[in-house]
């Protein structure tokens, strides 16, 4: 069981830093909205916001990006293999 948590862990590691990392950036960006509020700086917010929401739909689209690549490559590898016919005895 060790050793499967320990594998799991070592794989899901770099899965998951990015996320981390988008998770410390966005604590960032909400606490420099939370004190451009307290500021009473509304075009900086909305800027900001602007960003993160384009930042975020850039990160959707590289995903997808991504997992049209592995479809790609998977449906070649499909339609490559060859299919055996079952054979009536």
């Amino acid at each position: 069981m060790n050793r499967i948590r320990s594998l799991f862990a070592a794989l899901l590691l770099p899965l998951l830093l990015p996320v981390q990392l988008s998770r410390y950036v966005f604590q960032y960006r909400m606490g420099r909205v939370r004190a451009a509020c307290a500021a009473g700086d509304r075009g900086a917010i909305s800027i900001e916001l602007a960003l993160a929401v384009v930042a975020l739909v850039a990160v959707a689209a590289g995903v997808v990006g991504v997992l049209y690549a592995l479809a790609g490559k998977v449906k070649a590898k499909v339609n490559d293999a060859p299919i055996d016919a079952p054979t009536s005895t």
